[in-house]
């Protein structure tokens, strides 16, 4: 049996180091944010989301120009971008993920940036999901799609894919694309007829 090194379970903590972007600072906890920044402080545990991922920056910046509402996490991970939009003036705010540590980490991370959010574990493919006004969805391109159909809400920022996919989304109307290092995230407005 190998050696195994002290320390070895927190070395992950090496390379979480913080992001700037747009009027964001995600980062965290053992790091500082700058006074000019908004700071989204993130300890990720064993969740998926430090808020460095080209594709959370990117629904981070579709998410800052839209009408501010009621907001729905779909597989929130660690929270970063719902708590990003109670930061910014959304709510009230939800988010489930199927994964118990992210829902746990979504709470935690809540609570240490004093936002309010309600978390629960839950199945976007198979749980009834609330209406809202605003919905994120950084998850996988078939995840997003699946998903799509099932939302009760006026506008949907997806993410999760490259640059050469996009959801297909009926029922709604593309409004908008950023694109960052081969990632994308869209814009979409519930269709009216």
């Amino acid at each position: 049996m190998g050696v195994v090194e002290d320390g070895w379970e927190n070395r992950w903590r090496e390379f979480h180091k913080g992001v700037a972007t747009g009027r964001f600072w995600i980062g965290p906890p053992w790091e500082s944010a700058s006074d000019e920044l908004l700071a989204i402080v993130i300890d990720p545990g064993q969740a998926f989301g430090t808020g460095s991922h080209p594709t959370t920056r990117l629904c981070l910046e579709l998410l800052d120009g839209v009408e501010r509402g009621s907001l729905l996490d779909v597989g929130c991970g660690s929270g970063v971008l719902s708590i990003a939009a109670v930061k910014i003036g959304f709510g009230p705010a939800s988010a489930f993920d199927f994964a118990q540590a992210s829902v746990d980490a979504a709470i935690e991370n809540a609570e240490r940036n004093g936002v309010e959010l309600h978390a629960w574990l839950g199945d976007a493919l198979l749980d009834e999901l609330p209406a809202a006004d605003v919905a994120v969805a950084n998850v996988t391109l078939p995840t997003v799609e699946a998903v799509l159909p099932r939302l009760t809400v006026d506008r949907i920022i997806t993410s999760g894919y490259l640059v050469t996919e996009q959801p297909v989304a009926p029922g709604y109307r593309h409004e908008g694309r950023r694109e960052l290092e081969g990632w994308a995230a869209d814009l979409f407005v519930k269709a009216t007829h």
